[in-house]
């Protein structure tokens, strides 16, 4: 048989015929059905894998949390979906961080159970293309002028980034979390641009500016006479942003009663304006972002487990700038680009660099931005010196940018690899004038820029 081999796991033998039979008429033919999950185990041990596992999380003698755990520390590829006859928010965030994808309630729909069971292999098939990526000596991007606004020389920025564009793809819902200011509204973008939806609108909806009383009209559109003050038709977001992308900001901030509302769009893919009794399709992807802590929302009530498992079909995390020190130079040179600043202004007096490099930025890169536009104030048309920056800055510039925030010095390949990045960026990637600054030969820059991913 081919096709994706997905494992399922219960205790209830009727259930696991049950949903044989479902996955079948689904066109999955590849469906092994356990009642003890010592067999799983017993399979994997013999070599064998699965791509999906389906897992009751009370089986009897190990449960399902433990089958989780055991399976992602041997197969940490195969996708998992737990199932469980309690609807408990604690049990699927503990779930979750181990490694599930998904977490369903039995009663489990046919419609949900296939719905489900689809997008945990499509982030199979996403995590195996992006694996094969990884081996490549720099990543391939197709469609790399969508990534353009992002300037890092971060593995783990750009791995977040051939991710991002992998997901392009498809129409699966997105969740970007991160810090404020990482750059999550500039990621959702560039994931429109390299989709198939690149050529329709894409529509930012800032969720914690909604207004309960007007959600259903700013979102769903009203007719004329819907209700005082409805002096002619409007469309509202959905139908605005049709065949594009509408991109929700602050998801996290969004009220209960609203996720709700929300929720019934996301699962049957329609919604009914506000004075209609017909509904419409919603031909629109979905992107969410937040900057806050979701599952502790969860845990407290104040956000609904099903709108997460819903809008959490691809997931992305920017880390936060603290993270990725060796960007700071490359962003100071392109900020002050950004900002104006003739090329012969854009090197920092010495010692700038090295105190951003110490600053924690809570802010991130919008902080970094607020700080150099102050500074080309203050420097009136000539270069940014120390004195130009605030004085917490200042007060840090004796930490160099080559040792790390704990105080352990960085490897000196690293240092070298900052120092080439740095140079080749400010001679604006000019490799002959970088390789003759660094009194290195041609080729050898060639040989570090590939290593460095930058060839």
């Amino acid at each position: 048989m081919s096709g994706p081999r997905i494992l399922v796991v219960d205790d209830d033998r009727d259930y696991l015929e049950l949903v044989e039979r479902r996955l079948r008429q689904a066109g999955y033919e590849a469906v092994g059905l356990f009642e003890d999950p010592q067999g799983v185990r017993e399979r994997f041990a013999a070599g064998e894998s699965a791509d999906l596992a389906l897992i009751d999380v009370g089986l009897p003698g190990m449960d399902g949390r433990g089958l989780l755990e055991w399976i992602k520390s041997h197969s940490p590829a195969t996708e998992c979906l737990m199932v469980t006859a309690m609807n408990d928010a604690r049990t699927a965030i503990a779930c979750l961080r181990l490694g599930a994808y998904d977490y369903l309630v039995k009663p489990v729909s046919e419609e949900d159970l296939v719905f489900a069971v689809r997008r945990a292999l499509e982030r199979k098939r996403l995590l195996d293309l992006l694996a094969i990526e990884r081996s490549r000596r720099p990543p391939a991007f197709e469609r790399p002028e969508a990534f353009e606004g992002f300037v890092t020389a971060s593995a783990a920025v750009r791995k977040v980034l051939k991710e991002a564009e992998l997901h392009a793809a498809s129409d699966m819902p997105i969740l970007i979390t991160g810090e404020s200011g990482t750059g999550k509204e500039l990621l959702a973008r560039a994931i429109h641009r390299a989709s198939p939806r690149r050529e329709r609108p894409f529509l930012p909806v800032n969720m914690a500016a909604l207004s309960p009383e007007l959600f259903e009209s700013e979102f769903f559109g009203h007719l004329r006479g819907a209700f005082t003050g409805a002096e002619k038709d409007r469309p509202g977001h959905l139908r605005s942003c049709e065949g594009g992308t509408l991109f929700l900001d602050e998801i996290g901030n969004l009220s209960p009663a609203l996720q709700g509302k929300l929720l019934r769009v996301l699962q049957d893919g329609e919604f009914t304006p506000v004075g209609s009794s017909l509904p419409q399709r919603a031909d629109v992807r979905f992107i969410a972002a937040t900057n806050e802590d979701l599952e502790g929302l969860i845990t407290s009530r104040r956000f609904r487990l099903d709108l997460y498992y819903r809008i959490r079909g691809g997931w992305l995390h920017l880390p936060p700038l603290r993270e990725r020190r060796e960007d700071i130079p490359l962003l100071v040179a392109h900020l002050l680009a950004e900002l104006g600043v003739p090329p012969e202004e854009r090197e920092p007096a010495p010692g700038v660099i090295e105190a951003l490099a110490a600053h924690d930025f809570p802010g991130n890169v919008r902080e970094l931005r607020s700080i150099l536009q102050a500074a080309v104030n203050l420097a009136r048309g000539g270069r940014i010196a120390l004195e130009h920056l605030p004085p917490e800055l200042r007060a840090r510039r004796s930490t160099p940018c080559f040792f790390q925030p704990n105080g352990t010095p960085l490897p000196l390949a690293d240092v070298e690899k900052h120092h080439i990045l740095t140079v080749y960026e400010r001679l604006g990637r000019n490799k002959v004038r970088t390789a003759r600054a660094l009194g290195i030969g041609l080729n050898t820059l060639r040989r570090k820029l590939r290593a460095y991913g930058e060839g």
